[in-house]
């Protein structure tokens, strides 16, 4: 990993990685008719926290979405692995799947070699979660080096309602240069 963090009120990297039930996703633009878009870099299958976040994600998917707001997920895991996990959360929001490290230095996450063959077999993201908005811009940003340390999403949900609110005219925090 880089030293330096992803910006925020920088353009986000457009990434675009395979869809598991359909065509490649550009992390970098919402899907009409939402203009904003939040994506999730979570774990893998090892990972029953990343599970348990993603069942909580599609449970705020509705309130996101009435924000304008959609959402995607995606992990460094292959398809076959994805798919075992996903069909546990059965998401509403598209899932993505072989991050590649080249990728996730781009979007400066903290990267894991496993622990043992049964853990994975292969490095992956730690978590991260980037709310990109329409002028596509990172507006929120949270990365992680453990799994237990990721932004709780009715939290994140109140705050995106706060900040969408055309009547806060609420800045990108953290541009201090």
């Amino acid at each position: 990993m880089t030293n330096q963090k992803l910006q925020a009120g920088s353009p986000f990297p457009e990434i675009i990685v395979p869809g598991l039930d359909g065509p490649d996703i550009n992390l970098s633009k919402p899907d009409a008719p939402y203009d904003w878009r939040l994506v999730v870099i979570y774990r893998g299958k090892h990972c029953p926290i990343c599970t348990r976040y993603l069942s909580e994600l599609n449970a705020v998917l509705p309130e996101l979405k009435k924000l304008g707001i959609d959402a995607v997920a995606i992990s460094a895991d292959p398809k076959q692995k994805t798919a075992v996990q996903i069909a546990e959360v059965q998401p509403d929001f598209p899932v993505g799947y072989d991050l590649t490290i080249a990728q996730m230095e781009q979007l400066r996450l903290y990267i894991s070699d496993p622990r043992s063959p049964e853990e994975t077999d292969r490095p992956f993201a730690e978590p991260g979660l980037f709310v990109i908005n329409d002028a596509g811009k990172v507006e929120v940003v949270d990365i992680s080096n453990a799994p237990f340390a990721r932004p709780e999403l009715r939290s994140m949900l109140m705050g995106l309602n706060f900040i969408r609110n055309p009547e806060n005219n609420y800045p990108i925090r953290g541009t201090h240069a």
